[in-house]
């Protein structure tokens, strides 16, 4: 059952699996298409979501003041398939108090988290039934969670300020490039042997999210075309399909 499933997922777009097709949805729309809102109880105010024409295509702005809560695809993907992610986003700017080591400064203008179906026996489920109780909804046993951050060095990788299930790797860091479109390419499969010691399971979805609930701040982020792509390519993914 599993594999006819990953068989489906794997034929449904050419050049590999779109999982935010953002630049051919319809700005009209409140939340792309198989997306869902993904809210945190722990939070006091959300951070809103919603499709914008910027830039000649359409992508998903989050806007958070003070606030936190994400966007989320759940989709069951082979890793060994598809282990290559390419997106891109863009920011207004780094968490000014920002601090990925600390449960206080846990806040980040854009991630993009990549969850993983995985068993954490017993004492794992009642480790997320506390975390559950203290406002974390829908709590990953494993995620590699990549960020732009303030100032944690890019291309490490290290445990969340609140559970080692998550494991954080800075793609960007700082106000460099804050303003312009950034694609990302990572190698899922390679940066969770990294992360976690061991083979990945299989993938369960791809979240976004732009909070500012640790630090009280305030940010703005783009978040473009999502795509999960096999190892070895010759030309680069196309992110936006409305452009050459």
């Amino acid at each position: 059952m599993v594999a006819a499933s990953l068989c489906i997922a794997a034929a449904s777009v050419s050049d590999g699996l779109r999982i935010g097709a953002f630049s051919a949805a319809d700005p009209a729309r409140d939340l792309p298409k198989d997306w869902e809102r993904l809210t945190l109880s722990k939070a006091d105010r959300q951070t809103s979501y919603d499709l914008v024409a910027v830039d000649t295509t359409v992508a998903v702005r989050a806007v958070s003041r003070g606030g936190a809560s994400g966007l989320i695809r759940r989709q069951r993907i082979d890793p060994t398939a598809y282990p290559m992610l390419t997106w891109r986003w863009r920011v207004k700017g780094p968490i000014a108090g920002g601090n990925a080591f600390t449960k206080d400064g846990d806040d980040f203008a854009a991630r993009l988290f990549v969850t993983f179906d995985h068993d954490p026996g017993l004492g794992g489920r009642l480790k997320r039934s506390a975390l559950r109780a203290l406002g974390y909804d829908d709590v990953p046993t494993r995620a590699l969670n990549y960020v732009w951050a303030n100032r944690a060095p890019t291309d490490t990788v290290f445990a969340s300020a609140h559970t080692d299930w998550v494991q954080m790797i800075p793609v960007e860091r700082g106000s460099t490039r804050a303003g312009a479109w950034v694609v990302e390419t990572r190698n899922v499969r390679a940066d969770y042997r990294r992360a976690f010691g061991e083979a990945p399971p299989a993938i369960t979805g791809v979240a976004l999210m732009t909070d500012t609930d640790n630090t009280g701040g305030s940010a703005t982020a783009y978040y473009g075309d999502i795509v999960l792509h096999r190892a070895a390519r010759d030309t680069p993914v196309n992110l936006d399909p409305h452009r050459d």
